[in-house]
């Protein structure tokens, strides 16, 4: 489907900024489609745009309204379903990530229907794939990949999909969540796929291209996170990149969700991920670390990504504070 603009981000109740990633992440790259923000009462997240009830949104000229925010289970917050009739009654667009499809919510599907609207579930795939098979493909493909799940694997591929191409490569970003789909305007949420295809799915979404060509492959989860290292899998048998840029956020207590598993060491993340990737291609590299020094002053940046290289002999940047084209230098010929 494709989403009419401009957007309103519906983010709701979410406790966080983080529980709010999928509206932060489109509002920070499709900045010009989004013309507000709509916030329930208890809401910590700010997106940074004007805050709007359904009725101004559709006064300023809003086209469809995105549910921005996740929880624990994607499923849709209470007290949510009638501002999102009205949006539709308002001749507004539903478009959302959530595991919980919009358009299986009676109320929902039978407004669309009687308003004429559209609603658009962009987690869900709409086609099936075939059972990967491991075998090379021409083409070039870099994964992003890390210690944990919401790290910044998404934002990195995307900036180094922007740094590529203002390079003059061939470069496109290929899209594996909700977010990035809502962004780039297609590719396959893997989280929803059926595990036996999971590596299928990731083969359809890169295939075979021109030899100089990268696609850059957006992660998911962590091999070393207990609820979703299985996707994480999948997507790297799938994905068989040539590249890894391992995604790192140093302040964090302990996996998102699982306050009894540590972050792993960053050097064991990095031999575990070549080792599973090496299973379908077995020239596999590490090509650097791209932290989220957010959490720390930009002196206590700046020294922990020294530190970290040094340690670790492979460049480490912050794409918000330094860029990522020491990553790029760093790529394979």
């Amino acid at each position: 489907m494709t989403l009419r603009t401009p957007y309103l981000m519906f983010i709701g109740d979410a406790p966080d900024q983080l529980a709010a990633k999928t509206a932060d992440g489109v509002a920070f790259w499709r900045r010009q489609a989004c013309l507000g923000q709509l916030r329930l009462p208890g809401c910590k997240a700010d997106l940074g745009l004007p805050d709007m009830t359904i009725e101004e949104a559709a006064a300023a000229g809003v086209k469809t309204v995105i549910v921005g925010t996740t929880n624990r289970g994607g499923v849709l917050g209470a007290g949510w379903e009638p501002l999102l009739v009205q949006a539709l009654e308002l001749g507004i667009d539903l478009a959302s990530g959530l595991h919980h499809r919009l358009a299986d919510i009676p109320v929902l599907r039978e407004t669309a229907v009687r308003c004429g609207r559209q609603i658009a579930d962009v987690r869900h795939p709409t086609r099936e794939f075939a059972v990967g098979n491991g075998i090379k493909r021409p083409g070039k493909r870099l994964l992003t990949v890390g210690t944990d799940c919401s790290i910044g694997k998404m934002f990195t591929a995307l900036a180094l999909e922007k740094e590529m191409q203002g390079r003059g490569l061939k470069a496109d970003f290929r899209a594996t969540g909700q977010t990035g789909i809502l962004i780039a305007g297609d590719g396959v949420s893997i989280d929803a796929v059926v595990s036996d295809f999971v590596s299928g799915a990731v083969e359809w979404l890169c295939p075979a291209n021109d030899p100089d060509h990268w696609d850059v492959v957006e992660g998911q989860g962590s091999l070393f996170h207990a609820s979703y290292a299985g996707v994480t899998l999948g997507l790297i048998h799938g994905a068989q990149p040539d590249a890894l840029v391992v995604c790192h956020e140093p302040t964090r207590p302990h996996m998102r969700g699982l306050p009894t598993y540590k972050l792993p060491d960053l050097r064991i993340c990095i031999d575990r991920n070549i080792e599973a990737a090496q299973l379908t291609n077995p020239a596999v590299g590490c090509i650097g670390v791209s932290v989220n020094t957010a959490g720390l002053d930009p002196g206590a940046a700046r020294d922990y990504l020294r530190e970290t290289e040094a340690r670790l002999g492979l460049p480490c940047v912050d794409p918000m504070r330094t860029g990522v084209g020491r990553l790029v230098d760093n790529l394979p010929g």
